[in-house]
């Protein structure tokens, strides 16, 4: 069969990193081994059963077996509305601030692709969720890394960065609470990025997938909250994880009305926007009792009480994420990230994502997942004291 060699771009791409991830972490549970797998983000828990059932009644409707509007039906970007002013106090505009997406990574991707062309810069998380890079490859822009230390809260220096290079970028990407770290942004923070991106001429893009996930009762805040957000940027909500939708792929961009335009002319290029019954569940979710996210926020808190109140009593000196279902933790001395993850997933059989997977600055540290319930973090942790990498006490 002849073999036709794909695009320079394709070639270009990044490597996929959790899917050779699930691929070590595959081939040592076809060794017969009990793997626990902290390594990823993907819900664990069902979706609430009274959104399931929404779909359930939509998908019968013969309406729903159409094509779609282009751009979404108008009763779910009316739910997007109602939804953040509810929670939020923002006001936005359902036909022009609203764009409906094929989850948020697709929207992280094509966002890129409506504002810059080769050669653009975007600044960039480091360590951040990798997939900004593909969009930012695909684009043939390139990349100026803003580096998350613990010393500033895991959040940008904007006092660091170069300010040739900020005048030259065309696009930020922020994320909090954030992957991986955990980190979650205050009001200030957002302040002086909207002061920050002004001066610059900066769209922002908040990538706002664990929105609903705050630890120790702060609730996360969103971009569009901050006086002036509206004006510079966007934020992409995806219904993943709040409603445990992951493989729903269902999610939006809210704020700048001509990126939001801009967002949809490139997808009325690319689809008939979602399956009809998934955007009535959709709306059901974002309109409906909201006792599932409360319940969804507790079960993480106990998991994440457990996972770090276990590490410390073995002697690991670790910190409790504030936000995320992830914890993000410095390896022992003597290892690196792909060491110490190489370690756990060849001694102990537990997954965990190396920090250099999410940029330079994530170089010693691993990201653990709170995707597995309390007996299997448990299980985890006790594989780990077997090491005996720890002093406990120490």
């Amino acid at each position: 069969m002849k073999h036709f060699e794909p695009s320079t771009v394709l070639q270009s791409l990044p490597k996929q990193f959790f899917a050779a991830l699930v691929a070590r972490a595959g081939i040592a549970s076809a060794a017969g081994h009990d793997v626990i797998n902290l390594g990823q983000g993907n819900p664990d828990m069902p979706t609430p059963a009274h959104i399931v059932e929404a779909l359930q009644a939509a998908a019968a409707n013969p309406l729903n077996h159409k094509y779609p509007p282009f751009r979404g039906h108008r009763y779910l970007k009316e739910a997007v509305a109602g939804f953040y002013d509810r929670e939020y106090g923002v006001r936005l505009e359902p036909d022009s601030e609203v764009a409906v997406l094929f989850g948020g990574k697709t929207g992280l991707v094509e966002v890129v692709q409506c504002l810059l062309n080769p050669g653009d810069t975007a600044l960039v998380p480091d360590p951040g969720y990798p997939d900004y890079w593909s969009g930012i490859e695909l684009a043939r822009a390139a990349m100026e890394m803003m580096p998350l230390t613990a010393e500033n809260g895991f959040l940008p220096d904007y006092g660091t960065i170069c300010p040739e290079a900020a005048d030259k970028a065309k696009l930020m990407f922020l994320n909090y609470p954030n992957n991986p770290t955990g980190a979650v942004a205050t009001e200030a923070f957002f302040r002086d990025t909207v002061k920050f991106a002004g001066q610059h001429n900066l769209c922002v893009v908040h990538d706002f997938a664990y929105a609903a996930i705050g630890y120790d009762g702060v609730r996360p805040p969103s971009y569009l909250q901050t006086p002036g957000a509206k004006d510079n940027g966007i934020e992409i909500y995806t219904l993943s994880k709040t409603y445990n939708m992951a493989g729903w792929r269902v999610a939006f961009a809210v704020g700048n009305a001509s990126v939001i335009e801009s967002l949809n002319l490139l997808q009325d290029h690319m689809y008939v926007s979602l399956f009809g019954a998934v955007q009535e569940a959709a709306a059901a979710a974002l309109t409906g009792a909201q006792v599932c996210v409360q319940e969804n926020l507790d079960r993480y808190e106990a998991r994440r009480n457990l996972l770090i109140g276990g590490l410390r009593e073995l002697g690991w000196k670790v910190e409790a994420p504030g936000g995320s279902f992830f914890a993000w933790l410095p390896v022992p001395a003597g290892y690196t990230s792909q060491s110490f993850a190489d370690l756990l997933l060849d001694e102990a059989h537990v997954v965990v994502a190396p920090g250099i997977g999410f940029g330079e600055y994530g170089e010693g540290y691993v990201r653990v997942g709170l995707v597995s319930d309390e007996a299997r973090l448990a299980e985890a942790v006790k594989r780990i004291a077997g090491l005996k990498l720890f002093a406990p006490g120490r």
